[in-house]
């Protein structure tokens, strides 16, 4: 019997080290070669870890949470032959296993690791070497519950399986007595993962970054029977208010480039882009994700809707990669129909501006005889109070209102 060592991998992009979000094996089981091990995250994507080897655990490098470095040993296998290293760590650490000589067939391997007690008959397991989709979430949901994910029948696309499978998966969920009863329980989770990031990102630009914010209200009636008008002919993808709000901000920000930018606050500089990258806060199972609509300055309305649309799906379901979660140079954030009156956002630093938007409701305005019924919607716009200024910040939020109340400006060239 030898040790073998299987290595947090080389993410790429000069990555250093990673955060351990999901470990799917302890010391003792048996797993076999391809087999996922365990979840990393860095700059907000997630990566699954396969295993190289067959083998049985005999030690494990960290726990979910911790901060690994890239090339240390994530966990040392116990395989049969010379292995890499004749060193094992002491027995006490590891799980009763077969006898030296006795050798486990690879089918086996697989089949003995987080096997439920009891599987019910309406369940079948999935053939032999077909490998289940699911998000990463959804795999830390079922090691946490004892469950093979093989033998849940997933709903989503391409037989991925959801959270709602997993429900239906193991039944007798708890059934409220009637009569309110004294709630004593608590329980105490640590924030790791991509929630941590936010954290860690949601305290540094609000330490570091003063914030202005500014609210202004915007008649969006023409520009909501432009949109009903657009999606009932011929558009080929289901318009929002969405893609006019980034046509119209691509627009602004040529007015006023300022506000399309990053301050090193570390070197004291600001760099404004040409490019528009904007970032659309979308949330998520995990939690708030920026994906980045890559220069939104070449691209059509239809266009937009339509990168608006695999962006955030990517980013629901973690197949969003690295480079489409960062280099964003304007954020917008959204709650939808969800969303209040007003909100004050906090910045995607480095960036200097964050644009809010609110939900859209029937209000009445005077139009200078009378009032009448409009569709209105405010803009919570944030800004670094450092390096723009507030009479700059209710300029810019002035030409926004402007092409957003009159969106033909948005595809005028003057």
């Amino acid at each position: 019997m030898g040790i073998v060592a299987i290595k947090l991998p080389d993410i790429g992009e000069g990555i250093a080290e990673a955060e351990l979000t999901a470990l799917y094996v302890k010391i003792g089981d048996l797993i076999a070669e391809d087999e996922v091990i365990a979840d990393v995250m860095t700059d907000k994507a997630t990566v699954e870890v396969p295993s190289s080897r067959s083998g049985r655990v005999a030690w494990v490098g960290g726990a979910v949470g911790d901060t690994l470095a890239i090339g240390s040993d994530l966990i040392r296998l116990e395989v049969d032959g010379e292995g890499e290293s004749a060193t094992a760590e002491p027995k006490q650490d590891i799980a009763p296993k077969p006898e030296p000589s006795a050798t486990v067939p690879r089918e086996d391997l697989v089949k003995e690791k987080h096997r439920p007690a009891q599987i019910p008959a309406a369940y079948q397991e999935r053939a032999e070497g077909t490998r289940p989709l699911a998000a990463p979430s959804v795999r830390k949901a079922a090691l946490d519950r004892g469950i093979d994910l093989r033998l849940v029948p997933g709903s989503g696309p391409a037989g991925r399986i959801l959270h709602a499978d997993l429900e239906a998966f193991v039944p007798g969920s708890p059934v409220r007595a009637s009569g309110a009863r004294r709630r004593t329980g608590q329980s105490e989770i640590r924030i790791i993962g991509l929630r941590k990031r936010i954290s860690e990102r949601m305290e540094a630009a609000k330490a570091r970054a003063p914030h202005i914010t500014i609210v202004e209200e915007v008649d969006v009636t023409e520009l909501e029977l432009l949109r009903r008008k657009l999606n009932d002919g011929k558009s080929s993808v289901k318009l929002t208010v969405l893609p006019f709000v980034m046509r119209a901000l691509v627009r602004a920000v040529e007015d006023w480039p300022e506000m399309n930018a990053h301050f090193d606050d570390a070197q004291n500089t600001m760099t404004s882009f040409e490019a528009v990258h904007i970032g659309i806060a979308t949330q998520t199972e995990a939690g708030l994700m920026v994906p980045v609509v890559r220069h939104a300055e070449a691209l059509g309305l239809s266009e937009t809707a339509r990168e608006l649309v695999r962006l955030a799906q990517a980013g629901r379901d973690g197949t969003a990669r690295s480079e489409e979660l960062s280099g964003s140079t304007i954020t917008i954030s959204s709650l939808g129909p969800l969303g209040g009156l007003m909100t004050t956002p906090i910045l995607n630093r480095p960036e200097v501006a964050i644009i809010g938007i609110n939900k859209i409701a029937k209000r009445p305005l005077w139009n200078g005889d009378e009032f009448v019924p409009r569709d209105v919607m405010n803009l919570s716009c944030s800004f670094d109070h450092r390096v723009i200024d507030g009479w700059n910040a209710a300029q810019f939020i002035q030409t926004l209102r402007e092409l957003l109340e009159t969106p033909t400006l948005q595809f005028v060239e003057l």
